[in-house]
């Protein structure tokens, strides 16, 4: 499933959980790289007022449906993938990289933040070596020095699994990054993430998420601060449903 903002064209290119755990288990075994995003209606918004953005998430190796509506649109345009939230990839991705022997950084959120996290993943996966956790000051700037040198600080702790939980633009640029300066380290963006398997937020309930109201719920929860952002991504469904309509048709 492709998505077209601006000159920029975004494709959801992993289809399911068993394709992801294949792609991510060969690029382990072969010493390869990737950078992994989780693609939602706020990316594009975002993608759509800043060109940086989008030329980072075009980087991306691998981008897979963070949400409902791009599961939705990429069903009606006869492109179906399956729903893989990024918080929901990295307890899986841990066991996968804990099976074959691979060390993981943790990379973003606050200093407690990681140590939680860190502690929660491997007491549930005895295995899992995390080398290498940091989060980087206010300001941080992924085009920057200091993530330049982060980066050459990632390569030499022998990580070669990084969850990136920066947030949205930041997290998917030091990534992109990331792939020509620390080429062979496997870049996952999620994030908070990191923050729900810290107990740091609250996520919801899991019936709350089967019934696809996630958004709803967290909306009810800061209106303030995410009812702006899904009006703006309301605003946008109308040309994404015609675009996928148009696929499905045999359109560009």
């Amino acid at each position: 499933m492709q998505f077209r903002v601006s000159d920029t064209v975004i494709a959801v290119n992993v289809r399911d959980h068993a394709q992801l755990g294949d792609e991510v288990r060969r690029r382990l075994g072969d010493g390869a790289g990737f950078a992994l995003a989780t693609l939602n209606l706020d990316h594009l918004v975002k993608m759509g007022a800043d060109p940086g953005f989008a030329r980072a998430y075009a980087a991306q190796d691998l981008v897979v449906a963070d949400g409902n509506p791009i599961v939705a649109l990429a069903r009606l345009a006869g492109r179906p993938v399956a729903l893989l939230p990024g918080s929901d990839l990295i307890h899986p991705l841990c066991r996968l990289a804990a099976g074959e022997g691979a060390p993981v950084a943790l990379i973003g959120s606050d200093a407690p933040t990681l140590d939680a996290a860190a502690k929660a993943l491997t007491r549930e996966i005895p295995a899992l070596r995390v080398v290498l956790r940091h989060a980087p000051p206010m300001g941080f700037d992924p085009e920057g020095a200091e993530a330049a040198r982060l980066l050459e600080r990632l390569a030499e702790s022998g990580a070669r699994l990084c969850f990136v939980a920066l947030g949205a633009p930041k997290q998917e640029c030091f990534a992109a990054r990331g792939r020509s300066l620390a080429p062979r380290v496997g870049f996952v963006s999620i994030g908070a993430g990191l923050d729900f398997i810290a107990g740091r937020q609250r996520r919801a309930p899991p019936w709350v998420r089967r019934l696809a109201m996630e958004w709803l719920w967290r909306m009810g929860h800061d209106l303030r601060r995410l009812g702006p952002r899904y009006a703006r991504c309301f605003a946008i469904l109308p040309g994404q449903i015609a675009r996928a309509l148009r696929m499905r048709l045999g359109g560009r």
